[in-house]
């Protein structure tokens, strides 16, 4: 499996607090889900691989290129699509001259733009809120203009922090064969609390606790390990459960 994702000795602080710690982590195509408690690191994590931010130490080299490099950190960035935790919005945009904002900042042929965003937008459902202003639109909407956003360009590399927050049971259900589909000829990597999207969705699957990778492994594997133990409803959720009590464990020996 070619690597699309390299991550070596990662370290992520802000200020005295260290968020990520010696970090290895490579990742080839389909669809990787990062789970963990809140702090972990997964948001961090996913703002350092779209290069918003900068790693404090270690190495990254994503689609063969490095982003601490002007040149190739450019040229990474018309490669990946990125959905924020939190996006920003301009509220008097319509959904068609949002996307399409975003289609010109990553610097897609102009002939290419109009197509592509009304493809990205039909994909996520809202073909007929196209000319809807954002600040019309609920909380599910909005999320789905974000993950419009993210795929107008086709990205090699999509990165979704939460993707699915204020979806529908529905909704949600329509997003995981997005995925799906997208990962089979690239590389997703998403961050989510809802385990059973991981399990729905992904092929593999990585727990980060306190910035360290403490599984990583198929959701079948995962779901493993919590046979014979009673915490979470479902097998997923009970592997999830019994590695990060393993993990606190570990850390307070």
């Amino acid at each position: 499996m070619a690597v699309t994702v390299q991550v070596e000795r990662l370290c992520q602080r802000f200020g005295r607090t260290t968020v990520i710690e010696d970090l290895d982590l490579e990742i080839g195509m389909g669809v990787f889900g990062l789970l963990g408690p809140n702090g972990a690191g997964k948001t961090t994590l996913l703002r350092t691989l779209a290069t918003v931010i900068a790693p404090a130490g270690g190495r990254l080299r994503l689609l063969g290129l490095d982003p601490s490099e002007p040149e190739q950190r450019r040229e990474l960035r018309r490669r990946l699509g990125y959905l924020p935790q939190a996006m920003g919005y301009y509220p008097n945009f319509t959904v068609f001259e949002f996307v399409e904002y975003i289609a010109l900042l990553k610097e897609m042929p102009a002939r290419d733009i109009r197509r592509a965003v009304a493809h990205a937008i039909e994909r996520v459902g809202l073909g007929d809120r196209a000319k809807a202003k954002l600040k019309t639109l609920s909380g599910g909407q909005l999320r789905r203009v974000g993950i419009a956003q993210a795929i107008v360009n086709d990205p090699e590399l999509l990165l979704l922090d939460e993707p699915t927050a204020g979806l529908d049971p529905e909704q949600r259900v329509e997003f995981r064969a997005l995925l799906r589909e997208i990962g089979a000829r690239g590389t997703v990597i998403v961050s989510t609390h809802l385990v059973e999207d991981v399990g729905a969705a992904c092929t593999e699957v990585g727990l980060l606790h306190r910035g360290r990778l403490v599984f990583r492994g198929t959701p079948e594997q995962l779901a493993a390990l919590g046979e014979g133990t009673g915490a979470g409803d479902t097998p997923l959720e009970r592997g999830y459960s019994a590695v990060l009590a393993g993990a606190r464990a570990g850390a307070r020996a």
